[in-house]
């Protein structure tokens, strides 16, 4: 940001802060340094419309309304009681959990609020190590459909979005009155009542395609009382299908957690003088599993089925062949 422009906001802030009246946009172009400047009315318009939005990402809370019914023309303030932050007490580990949060989104949009959440928190006098080194660092990732759709949630209004069914290149129409979003098995899911259906749903977000538009006014969804949407999503399956094959996984004791909690220990084996468990996993798309399981490493080994065996040896031998080496 440039110093012009952030002594703009500045004096935007203070000049919004210091009435308690609404000040029409011509009102603030005359009293706020750097307005006065702009070449023309559309120039001054265009300037302050990215000014209001940077405030309002910026979390401050910029109020439109007008001094009396005889106005004809919106105005603008802050209202200090809603600028001012209380106390924030945050503890060593709270605050390094704060900066690791702010690093796990991969999602343009949630990076952005993120930051912006980060940002309040040092102006509330809390500092926070975003930047502190870690041994693993996950990415939580988003489908496009996710920020409309949770856009939606905040402000309690109806959607309507092209959907795409498990197995199917069909595409329907769905209108949803949606109460949240959610994640299962690394999946996304929006949960709400189905006006097609007349009845309760989820849908996979990255099964939305299109653009997701809004439908009547805010305020007209309101979440029931009660509901429990991953249990929601847990018993509908999310809508996925059934899985296509089961396999048989050796997995070395105190090794590849993540395949762990995806399967069902069925008993003990030693292979190559180590020991370990015998997995079973419900597959849904083999090809994939091929590869997460190819980069396990020495860590597991696929038993059954054969085809999925070797699809992972063919992995790690390409792998091999490119360093130099063979798979033993």
């Amino acid at each position: 940001m440039s110093t012009a422009r952030a002594e703009r906001l500045v004096n935007l802030v203070l000049a919004l802060l210091s009435t308690r009246q609404y000040l029409t946009a011509e009102r603030i172009r005359g009293i706020v340094p750097g307005y006065a400047d702009a070449a023309s009315d559309d120039a001054f318009f265009r300037t302050f419309e990215r000014d209001k939005t940077e405030l309002r990402e910026l979390g401050i809370p910029l109020e439109t309304g007008r001094n009396s019914a005889f106005d004809a023309v919106e105005g603008y303030r802050i209202a200090r009681r809603d600028y001012e932050l209380g106390e924030i007490d945050l503890a060593p580990d709270e605050a390094a959990a704060v900066g690791l949060a702010v690093r796990l989104w991969d999602s343009p949009e949630l990076t952005g609020q993120a930051q912006g959440a980060l940002v309040k928190l040092r102006a509330a006098g809390v500092e926070v190590d975003d930047q502190a080194p870690t041994v693993i660092e996950p990415r939580v990732r988003a489908e496009p459909a996710f920020a409309p759709m949770l856009a939606a949630v905040q402000a309690g209004q109806v959607v309507r979005f092209e959907y795409r069914r498990s197995g199917s290149p069909e595409r329907r129409i769905r209108t949803l009155e949606p109460w949240g979003v959610v994640s299962w098995r690394a999946r996304w899911y929006v949960v709400g009542h189905d006006r097609d259906r007349d009845a309760s749903r989820c849908f996979r977000l990255s099964r939305v395609t299109g653009k997701v538009t809004t439908v009547g006014k805010p305020g007209a969804v309101i979440r029931p009382e009660g509901v429990n949407l991953l249990q929601l999503v847990s018993v509908t399956g999310g809508d996925d299908p059934s899985p296509v094959t089961t396999a048989r996984i050796w997995v070395a004791d105190g090794r590849a957690a993540g395949v762990r909690r995806r399967g069902e220990v069925v008993g003990r084996e030693t292979v190559g003088g180590e020991a370990g468990d015998v997995i079973e996993i419900g597959l849904y798309f083999p090809e994939s599993a091929a590869d997460w399981l190819a980069a396990q490493g020495p860590d597991v080994l696929v038993l059954e089925p054969d085809v999925l065996a070797k699809s992972v040896q063919h992995r790690l031998e390409a792998v091999l062949a490119r360093a130099g080496g063979r798979v033993p």
